[in-house]
C-alpha cells in the first residue's frame, strides 16, 4: 500500500500517443488487459492493437488519440487502484481530454462510457475543425498576462486569437484562426517571448472556433451514464473542483471553447492534497509531471505509464 498521505490523479492530454502505448501493461496485468478490452468493446473496434502496433498516422488522428490515451490512463488506474487504497484520495485532474480520465478515476465514469464520450468529442472537434479550419501555437518564455495582452492586439482587427492552454507561468498555447495565431505570435516575440512553436493539430482547440461542436457533446454528455464523484475533480474551465455529475457535464461541455487553466488547476489541486499529498501521473508520457514541478515546486510525483514502472512503484509501496 501507499504510504499515508493524499493522493492526487494526473491523467495527460492528447499529443502524448504513442505507437506501443499500453502493450506491455495489457501482457502483465489482467486488470489493464480487461479495461482495454472493455474500451474495444464499447467503440466497436480494436483500438488497442491500433495503440500496439499502429500506425502512427491513425492512432494520431484526434478521433483515436483521444480514446487511446484515456484507454492508456485507465489501464494504468485499474492496475493501482488497490494499491493507493490506504492513501486517501484529495482529488484528480486531467489536461483537456485528461479531465474526462479524472473521472474515471473519481468513479464517476466507467472507463468504456468515458471512451464513447471522449471518441465522439474527438470526431466533433475535428469536423469543427474542418469547417473553420484553425491552429494552434505554443508560446514560450513569456508571462500569462503578456500572452493575453498580444492575443488582443492581433485579434483587434478581426480574427480570433485566444490562450487556450494556460500550461505554466511561461508556457501558455495560443489558439484560433490561422492568421491571427501568426500575428499574436509575432507580438508575443516582440514582448519577449523565447520561442513561438506551431503545433501540429486539426483544429482551433479550447477557442471559439470549436463553438460548433459544443451542443452536439453537451447532448452526448447528458446520455452518458454518470455516477456522482467520490472525490473531487478539478475541472479545467474554471480551476475549481467538482462534487457533482450535473456541475461535470456542464463543464465539460464549456470546456470545448474554455482555455485549459492548467496552473490554477495544479495549484488548487495542491491546496486539496495538503502538505504530505502525493501526485500520481497515469498514462502516457511525463509531460504533466514536468509542468507541476515548474508550477508548484517541490511536489511529490511520480509518473507511471509503462508495466515496468507501475510494477515498481506497487513493489515500493
Amino acid at each position: 500500500m501507499v504510504a499515508a498521505g493524499s493522493v492526487v490523479w494526473l491523467c495527460p492530454g492528447q499529443g502524448a500517443q504513442k505507437v506501443g502505448m499500453g502493450k506491455d501493461l495489457a501482457e502483465r496485468f489482467p486488470a489493464a488487459r480487461e479495461t482495454l478490452q472493455a474500451v474495444d468493446d464499447a467503440l466497436g473496434v480494436a483500438l488497442s492493437r491500433l495503440m500496439f502496433t499502429g500506425p502512427e498516422e491513425d492512432l494520431t488522428a484526434t478521433h483515436n488519440a483521444q480514446p487511446a490515451i484515456l484507454a492508456h490512463s485507465a489501464a494504468v488506474f485499474a492496475v493501482l487502484r488497490d494499491a493507493v487504497r490506504s492513501a486517501p484520495p484529495a482529488a484528480a485532474a486531467g489536461h483537456s481530454l485528461g479531465e474526462y480520465s479524472a473521472y474515471v478515476t473519481a468513479g464517476a465514469l466507467a472507463a468504456a462510457a468515458a471512451a464513447r464520450l471522449v471518441r465522439r468529442r474527438g470526431e466533433l472537434m475535428h469536423q469543427a475543425g474542418a469547417a473553420r479550419p484553425g491552429t494552434m501555437a505554443a508560446v514560450l518564455g513569456l508571462a500569462t498576462a503578456e500572452v493575453e495582452a498580444a492575443c488582443r492586439e492581433a485579434s483587434a482587427g478581426g480574427g480570433v486569437a485566444v490562450p487556450a492552454n494556460l500550461n505554466a507561468p511561461d508556457q501558455t498555447v495560443i489558439s484560433g484562426d490561422p492568421a491571427t495565431v501568426a500575428r499574436a505570435g509575432d507580438a508575443c516575440k516582440a514582448r519577449g517571448a523565447k520561442r513561438v512553436l506551431p503545433l501540429k493539430v486539426s483544429g482551433a482547440f479550447h477557442s471559439p472556433l470549436m463553438a460548433p461542436a459544443a451542443e452536439p457533446l453537451r447532448a452526448a454528455l447528458e446520455a452518458a451514464p454518470w455516477r456522482e464523484p467520490a472525490f473531487p475533480v478539478v475541472a479545467n474551465a474554471t480551476a475549481e473542483p467538482v462534487r457533482e455529475a450535473a456541475a461535470a457535464r456542464a463543464l465539460l461541455a464549456e470546456q470545448l471553447t474554455a482555455p485549459v487553466r492548467w496552473v490554477g488547476c495544479m495549484q488548487r489541486a495542491a491546496e486539496l492534497a495538503g502538505a504530505r499529498g502525493r501526485f500520481i501521473e497515469i498514462g502516457p508520457g511525463t509531460v504533466l509531471a514536468g509542468l507541476l514541478k515548474r508550477i508548484v515546486p517541490g511536489a511529490n510525483v511520480v509518473s507511471l505509464g509503462s508495466a515496468d514502472e507501475v510494477a515498481k512503484f506497487m513493489e515500493a509501496a
